[in-house]
């Protein structure tokens, strides 16, 4: 198991947001987190990631506790992309996901060719070569959601943590995106993304963790534990989990009043 999450508490500051948390997650495999806003999924990754240390419980990273690693040998294993990126530099997006390798380099380093290379193969593996000379700032929402993850993958990590990778995308992005996080899967990368949208569960991952009132309301196969049920549970409405002809997953629709 490449990470283990053990009877879990986090918070911050005075206020525990959550506890009594436990799932794992394996290499190659999607984990998709699911709860509503101010359930605590961005603490739990925060803590995930070492940047918050654990109330009570432990984390587990390829069986070494995460509070015993140093913040290099997190960074070497673990690689984040944030929910958004305000970028204020013109710089171009082979200089964005060249900075997903500084972990690999020692103090005042500066990139070399195993570097750019990285970087390379990670605009490959997205599919976004042809963006490589343009300037960050000035490309669309959807392709910046795909040059953070080139960044973070330029870093070879093992596993990747996406906080909301498609919110704020349209419609075609958000499918780009959850595409390149099962092609990530397969290449044997293990994959763990928080969403608001439990139709991307079904669609992309393996497993579902949801949070509610900060404790554990199920951990599971995404067919088994994605019901009206739990929904209703998460954010208090009503909502009809139905099959669609050709169409693999199930597919989640509210019902309005």
């Amino acid at each position: 198991m490449l990470l283990r999450v053990e009877d879990l508490a986090f918070g911050y500051g005075a206020r525990t947001v959550g506890a009594g948390v436990s799932f794992g997650l394996e290499a190659g495999a999607v984990l998709c987190l699911l709860g509503p806003n101010g359930g605590g999924k961005t603490t739990l990754f925060k803590t995930l990631l070492g940047l918050m240390p654990a109330r009570a419980g432990r984390v587990l990273l390829d069986g070494a506790d995460l509070s015993r690693l140093s913040r290099t040998e997190i960074a070497r294993a673990v690689a984040y992309v944030p929910q958004a990126h305000a970028a204020f530099f013109p710089f171009t997006v082979r200089e964005v996901v060249v900075m997903g390798r500084a972990s690999r380099l020692g103090p005042f380093s500066a990139p070399g060719p195993a570097d750019e290379a990285a970087a390379e193969r990670a605009l490959a593996t997205l599919g976004i070569g042809h963006l490589s000379e343009k300037i960050y700032t000035e490309i669309s929402g959807g392709e910046r959601q795909l040059v953070l993850i080139a960044r973070a993958l330029s870093g070879e990590p093992r596993l990747l943590m996406m906080d909301e990778p498609t919110a704020s995308l349209d419609f075609g992005n958000q499918a780009r995106v959850l595409t390149q996080v099962r092609r990530l899967a397969r290449a044997g990368i293990a994959v763990m993304l928080s969403t608001h949208d439990p139709d991307h569960a079904l669609l992309c991952a393996d497993r579902v963790v949801a949070l509610h009132d900060g404790g554990l309301a199920a951990c599971g196969p995404p067919a088994e534990t994605i019901t009206p049920a739990l929904l209703r549970r998460l954010y208090g409405i009503d909502v009809v989990v139905t099959a669609v002809p050709g169409v693999a997953a199930p597919v989640c629709a509210p019902i309005l009043d």
